[in-house]
């Protein structure tokens, strides 16, 4: 996580023309902003003579210019990102979660302009998209890896499901009268038991998310670590846990207890019985982001949550 490589910069023809390079473009079309935006970002590729490729379902609703250099894929799996050097994605932080899910299986970068609120997983804003196609065109960006977790369910011995995340695991209770009695794990031994909402497991990439919201740490994205942050839990230490990248985490539900849920990025959902345990390491297969600034977090940090820092001097020179 937080590796880096430079890419190559020119005049955007690359080595064997402009006609060769392809960018996938995936939008919350259900937003007019976004279709605006996916229009303007279309036509400003097309004009380089770059090759756009989108899903059927999303260009039926961007007016799309009649070009041989414009595709459409049925489906948004990895395979419909062959032969694309970038996926550029208009939307908030889910369309962004929503592009991960087949960028990271294709190993395509993903570059996000943020039309939502917040939008840490975002590089750019949508005032900001004449600068994008600029740079995309140019290839002036850099691709940086960012951790994911890969999650194995456990329920009497056997392996009942398998997922990934690139924000977060969320271990949470489905009956609202009643408590999820866990046991914590790290690295197989006991650490502490008691009755919560839920506990959730983060990279810190999802460090600014739900285990934000969740009472955890803000964590920088070059820093290799993860958390577990209880939610709303009814004990004396239930504090947020930050662990090496090479421990396993697990929480155990107990028998006796109201089953669960289990939640991957705030996407992909399954029930977890009572006795499931639920395992989180470090995933095999990073997410790559397309980074365009090399603005440091902290400022990323203060812009983003509109942080109060009138009055600051900085250090004595």
């Amino acid at each position: 996580m937080g590796k880096a490589e430079e890419t190559r910069g020119g005049d955007g023809t690359g080595e064997r023309g402009a006609l060769e390079r392809t960018v996938f473009l995936l939008a919350h079309t259900g937003r007019p902003a976004a279709i605006r935006s996916a229009e303007l970002v279309v036509r400003g590729l097309l004009r380089s003579g770059i090759g756009v490729r989108v899903l059927e379902a999303e260009a039926a609703d961007i007016p799309l210019p009649d070009s041989a250099s414009v595709s459409t894929v049925k489906e948004a799996t990895p395979q419909c990102l062959d032969g694309c050097e970038l996926l550029i994605v208009l939307g908030g932080d889910g369309t962004l979660l929503r592009g991960a899910e087949f960028a990271r299986a294709s190993g395509v970068p993903m570059l996000g302009v943020n039309l939502g609120r917040v939008g840490f997983l975002a590089e750019a804003e949508r005032d900001d998209l004449d600068k994008v196609v600029d740079r995309v065109v140019a290839r002036s960006y850099e691709v940086e890896e960012r951790m994911t977790l890969d999650v194995v369910v456990h329920s009497n011995g056997d392996v009942v499901h398998t997922d990934w995340a690139l924000n977060e695991a969320a271990v949470q209770k489905v009956s609202p009268e009643r408590m999820l009695e866990v046991v914590l794990e790290i690295d197989g031994r006991p650490v502490t038991g008691f009755g919560c909402d839920g506990i959730v497991y983060a990279t810190p990439t999802g460090s600014t998310a739900y285990a934000f919201s969740a009472g955890g740490p803000v964590v920088w994205p070059e820093v290799e670590a993860l958390l577990m942050v209880p939610i709303s839990a009814h004990a004396l230490f239930a504090k947020p846990l930050v662990t090496s990248p090479s421990s396993v985490l697990a929480v155990e539900v107990q028998p006796h207890t109201p089953h669960g849920v289990l939640w991957c990025d705030g996407r992909r959902t399954v029930e977890l019985p009572a006795g499931a345990r639920v395992e989180v390491r470090r995933g095999a297969v990073p997410v790559r982001l397309a980074r365009l600034h090399h603005a440091s977090f902290t400022d990323r940090l203060v812009a983003k949550f509109a942080l109060p820092v009138s009055g600051w001097r900085g250090a004595p020179h």
